[in-house]
């Protein structure tokens, strides 16, 4: 019996993707758990593998596409299966598919069709490109309510710029049937970009020229998420510097060492052995809020999230275990996670699960920033550029003034479940460890 494969859950409240490439033919045997299908969310592009052994006898998307949840990408005939005669094909397809209710639903009126106008529930959407209905869905625009120009009544990507750049394009789209609850709650649960009605946007236009660019992939993800976080946790933040003086010079001294291993001995690997080494101080730093059961998770283990600038926008890799792992072994696995980010090669799973993150801008310059913590995480860590500064030592009768590499570090944490005095010990522990090469090693 032919059998459909549809689009898996990918889990972390993704619901739909866009096709990369299709790795597969009709015709071609496929086995169970090989790669057949990529796809792209606005987390990661992901390698979809076959369910099934056998052999491919339809695929029903192609690259471009935008699939969600649910929807059938392929159908195999299984191994040890034979294909349904030529002449019951139409049948087994209705079988699959269920009935058909275009045969049921009543003749459209003659004449043309005003743009806009309710069509009721029988009416579906209008004919456009997989690629312009999702421009159309990041430039916030209802297709139905787009004059086509495209050949047999198509609507062109510029069909829905040129609307969406005209001001009355927020009209309210025409009444659509009530989406069923499970649709209801998906929608719930999805962040949106405001937490509240905002007034709308002028028309900038009548000052100068414009352009609109969609907020797409990462970018899109990265704004909802972050529009969750600060709505949703009170942030405060703890600010000071550290001396690392001596940590830097323990650095240089190791770091072709780890170079040699294809690796990268950075400041950030040892910022993580001390943060697993506050973390185990102070467990309510490595924890989540779950606010309906009023109830702090304290979790056992360490996952330590990592920000990494790429070129699709900001990324979180989480490298797992960070307490069992030595400097060598994390400084080999951060830069294998940060180089698959940048490429875009870097997997689902290794993106979710992260305990406690750690943001270093200080590469870029800066004196300090205020980073916003990673829900559904308490706290993150920010570290600013290092720089040489005359550091004073002794009192004010007996005193030295010797240069100093100085490093500011920013803790962001949510105030609900941490207050400042523990923010500020939590940071001792961190500045400690890495005040002192010593120390930290006897930490880890």
């Amino acid at each position: 019996m032919p059998r459909e494969f549809r689009l898996p859950d990918l889990g972390e409240g993704i619901h739909e993707g866009e096709v990369i490439e299709v790795l597969v033919a009709v015709g071609d045997e496929v086995i169970d758990g090989k790669p057949i299908l990529v796809i792209e969310t606005d987390k990661a592009t992901t390698e979809i593998p076959s369910p099934v052994t056998g052999v491919v006898r339809e695929i029903r998307v192609k690259p471009g596409d935008v699939v969600k949840v649910g929807d059938v990408l392929m159908v195999f005939i299984e191994e040890g299966e034979k294909a349904p005669p030529q002449g019951e094909e139409g049948e087994e397809r209705q079988r699959l598919e269920g009935p058909r209710l275009s045969a049921e639903r009543p003749t459209p009126p003659a004449g043309p069709v005003p743009v806009g106008a309710a069509l009721g529930e029988t009416a579906g959407p209008p004919p456009a490109a997989p690629s312009t209905r999702r421009l159309a869905r990041e430039l916030g625009v209802d297709l139905r309510l787009v004059p086509p120009t495209g050949a047999g009544g198509r609507v062109t990507p510029e069909d829905v710029r040129a609307f969406a750049e005209r001001p009355e394009h927020a009209t309210e789209p025409p009444p659509s049937p009530a989406p069923p609850p499970a649709e209801v709650e998906l929608r719930q649960a999805e962040p949106s970009l405001a937490a509240s009605k905002v007034p709308s946007l002028p028309e900038f236009g009548r000052w100068g020229p414009v352009s609109r660019e969609p907020l797409r992939s990462v970018r899109r993800a990265t704004a909802k998420h972050m529009a969750l976080a600060w709505s949703q946790i009170p942030h405060v933040t703890h600010q000071d510097v550290v001396d690392i003086t001596e940590l830097e010079a323990f650095r240089r001294r190791h770091k072709e060492e780890i170079r040699a291993q294809q690796g990268t001995l950075s400041l950030t690997v040892f910022v993580m052995k001390a943060a697993v080494a506050a973390l185990k101080a102070h467990p309510r730093f490595n924890a989540s809020l779950d606010s309906d059961r009023e109830e702090v998770i304290l979790k056992q283990y360490y996952h330590i999230g990592v920000a990494t600038d790429t070129e699709r926008g900001l990324i979180v890799p989480v490298v797992r275990d960070v307490d069992r792992k030595s400097v060598t072994q994390l400084a080999l696995e951060l830069n294998d996670l940060v180089a698959r980010s940048r490429s875009g090669k870097i997997e689902r799973e290794e993106l979710i699960g992260g305990t406690f993150t750690i943001t270093n801008i200080g590469v870029l310059g800066g004196t300090g920033f205020t980073p916003i913590v990673n829900y559904p995480e308490v706290a993150i860590l920010g570290m600013a550029r290092a720089s040489v500064q005359p550091v004073v030592k002794g009192d004010a009768a007996n005193f030295t003034v010797a240069p100093r590499l100085m490093l500011p570090l920013i803790l962001g944490f949510d105030h609900r479940v941490v207050d400042g005095a523990d923010a500020a010990r939590f940071l001792g522990i961190i500045m400690e460890a890495l005040g002192n090469p010593e120390e930290l090693l006897m930490m880890i």
